[in-house]
């Protein structure tokens, strides 16, 4: 493999290298005398070029397949130029000679195009230079100017579309970024395009000038340096001079040709066979039009009867032919479309059987009658607004939660909603259609015709308000919140409530599968020999439980490793990974900086560490407390944790390491998602602010 990468690597320095001598040759012929010979080669290799550029350019399925053409227009360009330049030379020094001074290629364009007039190479000339620059580069230039200035136009309105899709779910960041770069090319290519086409005209005027500067000049070389007679030398060097003229235009308009052809396209998908024949065969009433009329100018006394004839009877022939192509596609289509239609049935039978109604959904959102009807006039806002919910939790915790399912359930009350987690209903509630939400708390209410209920997601009191005051009620400084962001927030928190059940035995081997080799080394040191996959993913799970994200997997498996040698209980792994962990928890839970902390009285933490049973290793083997303790802490942390709660909008309850799992375990009953710390959790540099203690 180390062999064919460095023949690579040679391979494609010499391409630049022989890239680079070409475009240094061709500015060498500017300035150096060439022979004859060698300029016949450069002339011959003019037209082949010209010529593949059209053939790519015939053949290419949409524009942006050949974004390189304008700089390969250029340098045509500049080799027509250099070469004319040459032949200029050589005219102008050996046009005494004869015709064949500029070399054989001049010479046979001068005498079988010319056909040994230089009249009717002027003639000539001139009406390639006149289709050249007032037909087909005009109109190219002026399709490549609308064209920019549209795609110009179009790219804010394409972007947000792009985002729109991406934020919906409809595609992936790679299919966005393909995209998005796809649009950049479009917009560079039509601005390149619309000066490129700059280049054939200029060409158009340079080569005006030159064949002025090889007549005139020539005849006055050739009767004042040569003694030439003067019919003789502007019979010899007009004929050069149209030749040369006649060698450079017919390759620069078949460049103009492919320039055209390239940005007429446009939208158009395939080949310009396929878009500009099977566009026009696609109507066989027009074609049959146009035969009748072919045969009617045949019959016309004084027209040729067999050009005509031919053409109608070719004419007639596509039209009959087209419709039977036509009929055997859509047969085909046909049987394509039932094909698809029998593997569908066979989907949905599948769906149906038995098997399958065993697979329980992991997250489902069952909505009632009324409700779905609500939900549903939003479905596509819903869809978005579900995905980008998915990915906050992704960047979040550091893991992917399970789609979502939403679907109607026809035995729920019509206003209802139920949030289901594997099958078992974790949270029901509902939402009224036409009203909003106001969540009030425990200050003032507003004035305004309302229900009381508690909102489902946190439980504060809240009112339900009909749509017709909510103006009103926004000018009392509340903020009405309508049905859907309503059920939104709930299925969040409830996701958050069971983020430890959406971790999966594949799901955790996925997100190892994504580390650094070095981190995958690592984890072969650990798994199996000192600790399972089972068993990390308890302890991840542990840290989930806890609302601790997972993202900087690297570092718990560091800590892990730390641990394992002396410890293979999930709990006590994962509490050496909170201390490990210490920083990306604090600020997680800190406010612009400053994180709000409640502590346990001295008399608390004295009475859990007194009620913790030790073994002889010094090892914590039993929490054995009054429950009369067990009741009165709750009591009393209660009252003060609900007291801080109407001071500050986030803190976190600090305690001892060796207590903090019990703590959290008779807090979680009360507050469930109250951050419980230990003195070892807090991170060096972080700002406490100190709220007081449970007392």
């Amino acid at each position: 493999m180390a062999v064919g990468a460095a023949l690579a690597v040679e391979r494609k320095s010499r391409r630049d290298f022989g890239f680079a001598a070409g475009i240094v040759a061709i500015l060498a012929v500017l300035f150096l005398p060439v022979p004859a010979v060698l300029i016949d080669i450069g002339l011959a290799f003019s037209i082949a070029l010209s010529v593949l550029i059209l053939m790519v350019a015939l053949w290419i399925q949409k524009p942006l397949e050949f974004s390189s053409f304008p700089t390969v227009l250029l340098i045509a360009t500049l080799l027509r130029l250099a070469l004319g330049i040459a032949t200029t030379r050589l005219i102008l020094a050996n046009g005494q000679k004869g015709v064949d001074a500029a070399g054989h290629v001049i010479q046979g364009f001068s005498q079988f195009v010319m056909s040994g007039d230089f009249v009717i190479g002027i003639v000539v000339f001139l009406i390639l230079i006149t289709v050249n620059f007032l037909v087909i580069t005009k109109g190219a230039t002026r399709i490549a100017e609308v064209g920019a200035r549209f795609t110009l136009d179009a790219i804010p309105g394409k972007q947000m579309a792009i985002d729109a899709d991406l934020n919906a779910g409809l595609i992936d960041d790679k299919e966005a970024q393909r995209r998005r770069r796809e649009l950049e090319e479009e917009s560079a290519f039509f601005g390149s395009m619309d000066g490129a086409s700059k280049f054939v005209r200029g060409e158009a005027v340079a080569s005006l000038i030159t064949i002025a500067v090889n007549v005139f000049g020539g005849i006055i070389i050739g009767t004042t340096r040569h003694g030439m007679p003067l019919g003789a030398a502007a019979d010899i060097f007009t004929k050069l001079s149209v030749g040369d003229g006649l060698v450079s235009q017919i390759p620069a308009l078949i460049v103009s040709l492919a320039a055209g052809l390239l940005v007429s396209k446009g939208g158009t998908r395939g080949t310009a066979e396929q878009a500009v024949i099977g566009q026009l065969g696609a109507y066989p009433r027009a074609l049959l039009v146009a035969a009748a009329l072919m045969g009617v100018f045949a019959l016309v006394p004084g027209l040729p009867f067999l050009p005509f004839v031919a053409l109608s009877g070719l004419l007639f022939f596509v039209a009959r032919t087209i419709p039977r192509r036509l009929q055997a596609q859509a047969a085909a289509a046909d049987a394509k479309a039932k094909a698809e239609d029998a593997v569908k049935q066979a989907e949905t039978k599948e769906k149906d059987s038995v098997k399958e109604s065993l697979k329980t959904p992991e997250i489902e959102l069952c909505l009632g009658r009324q409700a779905a009807s609500q939900i549903q006039a939003s479905q596509a806002e819903l869809g978005h607004r579900v995905a980008k919910m998915r990915r906050k939790f992704a960047r979040q915790y550091g893991f992917v939660v399970p789609d979502i399912k939403v679907s109607d359930n026809l035995a729920l009350p019509p206003k209802s909603y139920q949030i289901l987690i594997h099958g078992t209903v974790a949270a029901a509630q509902e939402i009224r259609p036409g009203e909003m939400l106001v969540v009030v708390g425990d200050g003032p209410k507003p004035d305004v015709p309302s229900d009381e209920v508690r909102e489902p997601a946190f439980g504060l009191k809240a009112l339900w308000v009909m749509d017709a005051y909510a103006g009103e009620v926004r000018r009392g400084g509340f903020e009405p919140i309508d049905g859907a962001s309503v059920l939104l927030t709930h299925l969040s928190e409830v996701i958050r409530n069971n983020l430890p059940q959406f971790l999966s035995y594949k799901d955790m081997r996925g997100l190892l599968d994504r580390l650094d080799p070095e981190y995958k080394r690592l984890l072969d040191e650990i798994c199996p020999s000192q600790i399972s996959y089972s068993g990390l993913q308890a302890v991840l799970k542990l840290l989930l439980a806890e609302r601790v994200s997972i993202r900087n997997l690297h570092l718990i498996l560091e800590a892990v490793a730390e641990i394992t040698p002396h410890a293979r209980r999930a709990e006590q792994i994962a509490e050496h990974v909170r201390m490990r962990m210490a920083q990306q928890i604090c600020g997680d839970l800190a406010e612009n900086g400053v994180l709000n902390v409640l502590r346990l009285g001295a008399s608390w933490d004295l009475s859990f560490h007194q009620s913790l049973k030790r073994d002889a290793k010094g090892e914590v083997v039993e929490f054995d407390i009054d429950p009369r303790l067990v009741e009165q802490f709750g009591t009393e942390a209660s009252e003060a944790i609900r007291a801080r709660m109407r001071e500050v909008h986030g803190f976190a309850l600090v305690t001892a390491p060796d207590a903090r799992p019990y703590v959290r375990m008779i807090i979680e009953r009360i507050f469930p998602t109250l951050p419980v710390l230990s003195h070892l959790e807090i991170a060096r540099g972080v700002e406490i602010k100190s709220l007081g203690t449970v007392s």
